[in-house]
């Protein structure tokens, strides 16, 4: 009997000095380097993705305060996944496969592919959805475009993330600077639940590169600014000149950032740059989040590079 991986069915990708793996399960970048040097903190295809590493969070990211909700005056519940802070984390779809459906080729090998997953509807979440997650190599570096289409007769609560750790390459975070662009921190209770937001200070600012040492994160940040082109970053400065860098375009406007600290397999080896389309605990909220109606398709694209 083969035995599959626990990441599932691979699919490299080239293109020039980029090279990227998108794993089956979670359509997660299990592996993105341009040049030789890492991008994002890589994972072996026979391991268990740690903390999430470049899954897709979906139709929700980050948590769901009790996994309860209420939508359109019906209560759902679905499983409480962090029994420690008892929240549902992370959606329903990071570790599940998605199928591969299209692929194009180039000169090094297969340039881009399409992975795709059909929601179940379950009870504490009764929609269909299709997930089509495509991702594309060029010179400008790895293209992420996600396409999620309601397949069921009534309108859904939706939202989604993503969740690479970035590299730091050789040096150790503490040596890095992490730019954030973003004006605003979500504040939190105890359970990392929002509770609100605030402005950032002039000394908490990382809209230009600040130092890592000693910096303890697990926030998210909204009121993004963007350059010309309309993108938002995060870029993980290194000692080795290079930065990795993330950046999400305009349907999205939400970044979390995480250290990592205390994370088994973790621990601050890189940081998390989450792009959402919603903060924490949207399903009940309201905040952010995108009424899916029947038939509809919702889409985001980010991307990431080495500088």
């Amino acid at each position: 009997m083969n035995t599959p991986a626990p990441s599932g069915q691979q699919h490299p990708l080239a293109h020039g000095a980029h090279r990227a793996v998108v794993a089956e399960v979670g359509a997660s970048v299990r592996a993105y380097s341009v040049g030789g040097r890492d991008v994002v903190l890589p994972f072996d295809e026979t391991d268990l993705a740690p903390a999430f590493s470049g899954a897709v969070l979906a139709p929700w990211p980050n948590r769901l305060r009790d996994g309860r909700y209420t939508w359109d005056g019906t209560e759902y519940q679905v499983a409480v996944t962090e029994p420690d802070r008892m929240t549902a984390l992370h959606g329903l779809v990071a570790q599940v496969r998605f199928a591969k459906v299209a692929s194009e080729s180039g000169p090094d090998g297969d340039t881009s592919v399409t992975l795709r997953h059909d929601l179940v509807p379950t009870p504490g979440y009764p929609w269909s959805l299709r997930v089509d997650v495509t991702y594309s190599l060029s010179d400008a570096g790895l293209r992420v475009h996600v396409a999620a289409t309601n397949l069921d007769a009534t309108a859904a609560p939706y939202g989604i993330g993503f969740h690479p750790w970035l590299s730091p390459g050789d040096a150790a975070v503490d040596d890095c600077t992490l730019r954030v662009d973003a004006t605003s921190q979500v504040t939190v209770d105890d359970r990392l639940l929002p509770t609100g937001t605030r402005p950032l200070s002039s000394a908490e600012d990382r809209t230009t590169p600040q130092p890592l040492a000693g910096v303890a994160l697990d926030d998210a940040f909204v009121d993004v600014t963007r350059d010309a082109d309309g993108l938002s970053w995060i870029v993980l400065g290194s000692t080795d000149g290079h930065g990795a860098a993330m950046w999400m375009d305009g349907s999205m406007d939400t970044w979390q950032v995480c250290t990592g600290n205390g994370i088994p397999k973790i621990d601050r080896r890189g940081v998390a740059a989450e792009p959402m389309s919603c903060i924490a605990d949207a399903f009940r909220t309201g905040e952010r989040l995108v009424r899916l109606e029947p038939g509809a398709t919702h889409e985001v694209t980010w991307g990431m590079t080495l500088v």
